[in-house]
């Protein structure tokens, strides 16, 4: 029978969507071990998570800097010899940090994990800080830096961020270009004693762990206690300090477009009323066929791209809406954006573009939870969120159960144009 290529497919909603649960245990010497058996491929990814980043810092750039320095050397293996091993098993490493995670992601055949876990193990028990890799990598860190300074979106994502935080709170508090001078071996031994050690930590592996894997990872990483146990993490509390002016314009004289970032304040992922505003938020800006899109882009072509969403950080939540336009659009842009706020206080969404973005929510989840990596994402997420294994369904019952007449209440409650802060790095007209 020939396919009819003239009728839709009809679109069918999701009546339940679970990711799988990790196998949970703990190791001999106290580390959660999180364990994601998908997949047929000889493929596993280990991640490792410590309890310490930019929040921590006594200084700017410690977390990046210790994180990163795990690779260039330890008390077995010099960095080359690192680099040749893990390239030799076909291994690919990431060492990242966050605002209060430092992550050590190892990806390798399952066959070589053994090899490859060992090289990881000595890296992150016995790193050794050289001196002349760190003037390297800081070197190399410097000039990006200078690089990206001259950037307007930099430029106005940065100064959005100190116009709502102050410079007294690490989100608003950006390392300079004299920061990096300050970066020595000694200030990363003590950040790394201070943070990196086995009972500040938890590891997941996903993709096709086998009991040997598993018996690898607790040899190296679970059999003993390991670093400096004894050291605590620190719970620091900042307040923020906001700046009284809504609009912010820093001068860049060559710019050929102005960069518009544009926030508030709003809700942390744990507040009741979080999963729904994200429904209005997408649906505001958060995807191709958003208010804001077609709107400013589509309809006025002020802009390529504009886009709305929420930003989280710990106990509190950031409405972020960003854009580039030409220096021209800048002003017409912005009020276009506060007249969909005022559209969408005072107008019912109507149920053909609320089920609209109902369906590229869900269709969304479903695309981000398919394979054992992206599930591991999922559960990392959960965890450095401090949320409840049940988000995932409850984030579908919202997207699934939310009304036009609750939006609007919440467009009411949280769309507060008077609350907007609106940095503008351009051009001046």
């Amino acid at each position: 029978m020939a396919l009819d290529r003239t009728t839709a497919p009809k679109i069918r909603q999701i009546d339940h969507f679970s990711i799988a649960a990790p196998e949970r245990r703990v190791m001999p010497n106290g580390i959660p071990l999180n364990v994601i058996q998908v997949g047929n491929e000889d493929v596993v990814r280990f991640d490792l998570l410590v309890k310490g980043g930019q929040w921590n810092q006594t200084q700017p750039l410690l977390a990046m800097f210790t994180n990163r320095m795990l690779r260039e050397g330890t008390q077995a293996l010099t960095s080359s010899q690192i680099a040749e091993k893990l390239d030799y098993y076909g291994a690919w490493l990431d060492l990242s940090s966050s605002l209060n995670y430092g992550f050590i992601t190892l990806y390798s055949l399952g066959k070589y994990f053994p090899k490859t876990v060992e090289i990881l193990a000595s890296m992150v028990k016995e790193p050794t800080f050289p001196e002349k890799e760190l003037s390297v990598v800081v070197d190399i860190n410097k000039q990006q830096f200078l690089v990206n300074a001259q950037r307007v979106d930099v430029m106005a994502r940065k100064r959005l961020n100190r116009a709502l935080f102050g410079l007294s709170h690490p989100l608003g508090r950006y390392a300079e270009l004299d920061d990096y001078d300050r970066i020595n071996s000694q200030v990363l031994r003590d950040f790394y004693r201070q943070y990196y050690h086995s009972g500040n930590c938890s590891v997941y592996v996903s993709g096709k762990v086998t009991p040997e894997i598993v018996r690898c990872i607790e040899h190296h990483f679970g059999e003993s206690a390991w670093g400096d146990t004894s050291r605590k993490m620190t719970h620091k509390t900042f307040q923020p300090v906001t700046e009284e002016n809504k609009r912010i314009f820093i001068e860049k004289e060559d710019a050929l477009q102005s960069s518009v970032k544009i926030g508030t304040f709003s809700i942390s992922q744990q507040h009741p009323d979080y999963l729904k505003l994200r429904v209005l938020v997408t649906l505001f800006g958060g995807y191709f066929g958003s208010r804001l899109m077609s709107n400013i882009r589509e309809d006025k072509g002020y802009t390529y791209g504009i886009g709305a969403g929420l930003v989280n950080y710990p106990g509190i939540g950031v409405l972020g809406i960003s854009t580039e336009a030409a220096n021209e659009y800048v002003e017409p842009l912005i009020a276009e954006v506060y007249k969909e706020m005022d559209i969408l206080r005072s107008e019912k969404v109507s149920d053909k573009e609320l089920e609209m973005v109902r369906n590229y929510m869900l269709g969304d989840m479903c695309r981000s939870y398919e394979s054992a990596f992206s599930l591991s994402d999922a559960w990392i997420f959960i965890e450095t969120s401090g949320l409840k294994n049940d988000f995932f369904e409850q984030t579908l019952r919202a997207i699934r159960e939310v009304t036009s007449d609750e939006l609007q209440v919440l467009a009411q409650r949280y769309f507060c144009k008077e609350n907007l802060i609106a940095v503008v790095a351009g051009k001046k007209v």
